[in-house]
C-alpha cells in the first residue's frame, strides 16, 4: 500500500508538494569555526515542513562523508564541505546561497 502525503493527502507517487517546496526553498550554506579550529558547515534556509529535514541531513552527510546534526532546521555537518554540499543540494532541486 501506497504511503499517502501528510500536506496535500495524495499517494507518495503523485504528490509534487516536496518538489514545488524544495524549488521555493534557499538553502544559506555557511562555515563556522569552533574550539580547536574545528570547521562547521551549516546549512539553513529550510523551513518547510514538507521537506523531511532528517532525511536531507542523511543524504548530505553520506555524500560529505562526515558527521553531523540536525538541530530544530538547521543541519550541521562536521568540517568545511560548502562545495560538496551546494552541489548535493542542487543536484536535489534547491536554490543555493554559499557565504
Amino acid at each position: 500500500m501506497a504511503a499517502i502525503c501528510n500536506v496535500c493527502g495524495l499517494p507518495d507517487e503523485l504528490c509534487i508538494c516536496q518538489e514545488i517546496a524544495k524549488e521555493q526553498q534557499k538553502a544559506i550554506i555557511s562555515t563556522e569555526r569552533r574550539r580547536y579550529g574545528k570547521f562547521v558547515t551549516k546549512v539553513e534556509g529550510i523551513d518547510d515542513a514538507a521537506i523531511d529535514i532528517n532525511q536531507l541531513a542523511k543524504t548530505l552527510k553520506n555524500k560529505c562523508a562526515a558527521g553531523g546534526t540536525v538541530k530544530g532546521r538547521l543541519i550541521e555537518l562536521q568540517g568545511d564541505h560548502k562545495k560538496k554540499a551546494a552541489e548535493v543540494l542542487k543536484n536535489n532541486g534547491f536554490n543555493v546561497e554559499v557565504r
